[in-house]
């Protein structure tokens, strides 16, 4: 088959580039970043955001296209028809937060948040888990039917490790620069699902050029389901062999939590919820008797990541209203750059919030 990938270098894409190497498909990927092609898989140099670029890529036929880009409803709207009318399947990455909370695992056919919610402020907005919604609503009001809906939930990797709604540069980071975790009380008593990208990337395989997954949308998750505590232990485990101590976790408030994080919707509408699915439904088409367990998946990662640390982007905001929760201090030789260092002493010694 010839499949193009419009973006998708993150925990589930790098993954499913490694799997697609070791099949006799033709790859094209797009990406902002130069890269080297190797094998059956090519990249693109440029935004798949950008119109004229995707167009002259869309003028070509595909077999499949895989669409990791994230669009405002408008954007994906205005480009919908060119890209169902230039494969025989697109592939659509929604988010298994277009669904509300659930008492029962969480089936496809759940409800969504866009179709039960009361909050008339929430839904005015376009946040993350009502535009995936919307434009899974506009896939399936289309004339076409050679669209597959694909939702996963939360992906981890080696480099990328979740807590809550805590990237690795949020809690991580600490960790290993002697100083407290900061997580929210009430989010630690939640249940949460976490899947490890290449057990995603095997669902999504599963699926390319298979008639019956047209017009179908699917979750593709582990199970069984964690406590975000239990999580936190896992972590924990990990860093004290490698530390040679437990690191400190202090469990704050949301008032206080949300202060460092203001993340409203995302806490609120999903981060709260006992999040927990069945995955019957993508059984079908992928073995998920042999996901990687969470727990070892997890341990793997962290342990893979450790070996070779590297953070990105550090919100120093955030990190200096922490160090104020737990009375602690950051080395300013440890902050980059002037306006940095600036913007920590002020939030640390001066502004609250």
């Amino acid at each position: 088959m010839k499949i193009l990938m419009l973006g998708g270098t993150g925990a589930m894409g790098s993954h499913l580039v490694n799997l697609l190497e070791d099949t006799d498909n033709e790859v094209i990927i797009t990406s902002r970043a130069i890269r080297k092609s190797s094998q059956n898989v090519s990249y693109l140099h440029g935004n798949a955001k950008n119109d004229t670029f995707l167009n002259r890529i869309l003028q070509e036929s595909w077999d499949v296209i895989i669409d990791f880009m994230v669009y405002s409803t408008t954007d994906f709207n205005n480009r919908v028809y060119s890209l169902l009318g230039s494969t025989s399947q697109y592939l659509f990455l929604s988010s298994a937060r277009v669904y509300a909370d659930s008492k029962e695992p969480i089936r496809e056919t759940s409800s969504r948040l866009l179709d039960v919610s009361k909050d008339g402020e929430f839904l005015s907005t376009d946040e993350y888990s009502l535009a995936k919604a919307r434009q899974e609503n506009i896939l399936r009001n289309s004339e076409k039917n050679n669209w597959t809906i694909i939702r996963p939930y939360i992906t981890y990797s080696n480099q990328r490790l979740q807590l809550g709604i805590l990237e690795k540069e949020d809690w991580l980071y600490r960790a290993l620069n002697g100083r407290t975790i900061v997580f929210s009380e009430d989010i630690n008593s939640r249940l949460t699902t976490m899947t490890y990208g290449l057990d995603v990337a095997k669902g999504i395989i599963s699926l390319l050029g298979k008639p019956k997954a047209l017009g179908e949308t699917f979750h593709i998750t582990s199970q069984p389901s964690y406590h975000w505590n239990e999580i936190l232990e896992i972590y924990l485990d990990v860093l004290e062999k490698h530390l040679g101590y437990i690191p400190k976790v202090m469990l704050d408030s949301m008032d206080n939590f949300h202060s460092y994080h203001p993340a409203t919707y995302q806490i609120k509408y999903d981060r709260l919820f006992n999040r927990k699915f069945d995955n019957s439904k993508i059984s079908e088409y992928v073995d998920t008797h042999d996901f990687i367990s969470t727990r070892e998946g997890l341990k793997k990662c962290l342990e893979e990541f450790l070996k070779h640390p590297s953070f990105k982007h550090i919100n120093w905001r955030a990190e200096a209203l922490k160090d104020r929760r737990t009375n602690e201090f950051t080395e300013l030789s440890e902050i980059r750059g002037a306006k940095q260092k600036l913007k920590y002493l002020l939030y640390r010694l001066f502004i609250k919030k």
